[in-house]
């Protein structure tokens, strides 16, 4: 096998994923970070991408409602149409080494994306997503146009915001790719907290400061 290619995806590996793609899609329901059936989960599975469906409450998603597309977005898997921001996933999948991805329209990291073009870094988990986040500008969801400017916002980054719309974040793993969305929100939170006081306003991190915790991050967490 050559380098970079994938096997197919076993049929147990795609139920799994599956219902951690389910499972993920709740979760950012019941902490808040979606309303209703905005918001999007994916995770690839050798060559195929599962995705959560377009327009129906997670809460209604099952074993047998799973949905599966290739790359090229031709679907692969199951009957109900795949999320309309589709094309935003594939292109960064295509584009970097992501196994799963958490989209969100978390209400501090989407007013924050009304204000900045980076997140301002109030506090050093900027690090923790590559850096101090920038915001994609706007463009229709669904399109090709958000999808590159999806791409170039997360140059270098595991995490963006998309102005006027939300938050994006990919990882090795769910879980990490989720972890980074709560990290973000929370982090548009304090920015804002901060801002909000008459008269004051919040320190920064500089540019050496959040290179120091980059460099301490990468020794984070239990031996092996």
């Amino acid at each position: 096998m050559k380098t970079g290619e994938r096997t197919p995806a076993a049929p147990d590996d795609i139920s799994r994923t599956w219902a951690d793609v389910v499972a993920t899609a709740r979760r950012s329901t019941a902490d808040g970070l979606v309303v209703g059936t905005s918001g999007n989960v994916s995770a690839r599975v050798g060559d195929v991408v599962l995705v959560t469906p377009s327009g129906v409450p997670y809460d209604r998603l099952g074993p047998g409602d799973a949905v599966g597309v290739d790359l090229d977005g031709r679907q692969v898997l199951g009957e109900l149409a795949p999320t309309s921001e589709l094309p935003m996933h594939l292109a960064v999948y295509r584009a970097t080494d992501a196994a799963a991805i958490v989209h969100t329209h978390a209400t501090h990291a989407t007013a924050v994306s009304t204000l900045v073009d980076e997140v301002p870094p109030i506090h050093y988990m900027a690090a923790a997503l590559g850096g101090p986040v920038r915001v994609a500008p706007y463009a229709l969801y669904g399109t090709d146009e958000l999808a590159a400017h999806t791409l170039r916002a997360l140059d270098g980054r595991t995490g963006c915001l998309l102005r006027n719309h939300g938050t994006l974040t990919h990882g090795a793993t769910l879980e990490a790719a989720y972890d980074r969305t709560a990290q973000l929100e929370w982090m548009c939170r304090v920015w804002l907290t901060a801002s909000a006081v008459p008269g004051r306003a919040p320190t920064l991190l500089a540019p050496a400061q959040l290179d120091e915790v980059t460099a301490k991050y990468r020794g984070y967490g239990q031996p092996g």
